[in-house]
């Protein structure tokens, strides 16, 4: 069976008697086995999907399927699914399954979507490489000793590596985007309150994101569409009314931000591929301005300051009394507690932890958190300064290209940077979207982000389009 890259594609060749769900599920299904050595399912729900293929065949033929009949997708490993396991990667949650399922699933499946298993990830979605996962790391396809990215890696290979037509991960700051760009596919955060959190297993309440991962901007359109809007379990999402894509030639004003394109930490093939690209919407009839952000240096330091004080109040809950691992060990309350979290929880989660308490500590809360809400403050109020003036900012999505396993495990911080040009759109709440531009000569795929107006999702997935 050929690679299908686009939802339309498959629809067409459904209707036209080329192939049919069921031989589709299958296809996946044996791609899935062939290439199970990249460890990106964590669970696979083939005899689910199978039925489910029949089911929504039926209703093709009788003209009654959903807008996404004939999407086989993946859910990342902290989306609930109910009746199903669910674990964000982490041994704190083994054995547990879900009660219900998350608002974005509900939706996708009311438009006849198929749920192939769930995905690999960094543990609570804490990890810019896979690496962070309680089940191993995520191999990238395009070099197996290479990492996928961060922490939706098993949402993008699968992705990559057609074990499925498309996938969600979630984005705390910018772990859809990154393995995106480390793994050569589409990836798209949504505004903030753009689509529901309900289901998500939280890391970082503030800062946390649904979107998708696919091989077309077509598809991450229809995906938007379903999953988008207004939900009463979820009190942050906007009331503003949810447009269909249709693309259409627009000439747009886009600035790139000049402390990131020339940082000395950027790799020199990714800034001369981001050169090409800015030539490129230029011969296009695009206006593409160099500007100045200031606080650049400010954003990893700050999310990191957030994100953990938020994870140390959202994984308190981990107790080892009501669900999930409980220590074997443990004699009483204390050590319930300890010993449980102990040793369910892996070394990346509890530094995080750890640190979010100290920072939210007495005596550190105003010398650390309080200023990282002012960073924040600034942040957003210099991004819709450049918005104003501008469609889109331009930058890498990542400093380098995928790196090899173990290459930054010694050095938390060098991690930590990798996320420096994707942080920025989740301190401040901006929509942006990672779109596969080449390959460096060392073969690997190479993205460039693009941020835009809040809410603007459409016309994000429009400048994506013409590239």
């Amino acid at each position: 069976m050929e690679r299908y890259t686009n939802l339309e594609h498959i629809q067409q060749d459904i209707q036209n008697n080329k192939i049919t769900l069921r031989g589709l599920v299958g296809h996946y299904l044996e791609n899935i086995e062939k290439k199970k050595h990249l460890n990106a399912f964590l669970e696979i729900y083939a005899d689910e999907a199978l039925v489910q293929a029949d089911q929504i065949q039926e209703k093709l033929n009788q003209k009654s399927a959903g807008k996404l009949a004939g999407m086989v997708i993946g859910l990342k490993d902290n989306i609930c699914y109910k009746g199903h396991s669910v674990s964000a990667a982490s041994k704190i949650l083994e054995g547990y399954e879900a009660i219900y399922s998350a608002t974005v699933v509900k939706k996708l499946i009311a438009e006849d979507a198929i749920i192939i298993g769930r995905l690999n990830c960094d543990e609570f979605a804490m990890g810019a490489s896979n690496e962070n996962s309680a089940f191993g790391p995520v191999l990238n396809d395009a070099d197996n000793t290479r990492v996928s990215g961060g922490s939706s890696g098993g949402s993008a290979v699968a992705v990559q590596a057609n074990m499925c037509l498309a996938t969600l991960g979630s984005d705390t700051g910018g772990s859809i985007r990154q393995p995106a760009a480390f793994c050569g596919v589409y990836g798209f955060k949504p505004t903030y309150g753009r689509v529901s959190r309900y289901g998500l297993l939280a890391y970082a309440s503030s800062f946390d994101q649904i979107g998708p991962i696919t091989n077309s901007v077509a598809d991450i359109a229809k995906l938007l569409e379903v999953i988008s809007g207004q939900d009463s379990y979820d009190a942050t999402t906007s009331p503003r009314p949810v447009l269909s894509f249709k693309s259409k030639k627009e000439t747009y004003k886009i600035a790139y931000i000049k402390e990131a394109l020339f940082h000395p930490i950027v790799d020199v093939e990714i800034r001369e591929m981001v050169l090409q690209t800015i030539q490129k919407l230029k011969n296009l009839g695009h206006t593409v301005d160099e500007v100045n952000f200031s606080l650049l240096d400010a954003v990893v330091p700050a999310y990191y300051v957030m994100t953990t004080a938020e994870a140390s109040s959202n994984l308190s809950r981990y107790s080892g009394l009501l669900f999930g691992h409980r220590s074997n060990a443990a004699k009483n309350l204390d050590s319930t507690f300890r010993k449980s979290r102990s040793e369910g929880f892996g070394a990346e989660v509890k530094r995080r932890i750890m640190l979010g308490t100290f920072v939210l500590s007495a005596g550190f809360y105003d010398a650390y958190y309080s200023k990282a809400q002012k960073v924040r403050r600034k942040v957003r109020n210099e991004t819709e300064e450049i918005v104003s003036k501008y469609d889109f900012i331009l930058s890498p999505v990542t400093p380098t290209t995928a790196f090899k396993f173990g290459e930054k495990t010694a050095n938390p911080i060098e991690m930590y940077m990798a996320d420096i040009f994707t942080v920025h759109a989740n301190i401040s709440g901006h929509p942006a979207i990672s779109v596969p531009v080449g390959h460096h000569s060392n073969g690997m795929p190479i993205g460039v982000q693009f941020l835009g107006k809040l809410f603007d999702e459409n016309g994000l997935l429009n400048v994506a389009q013409m590239l």
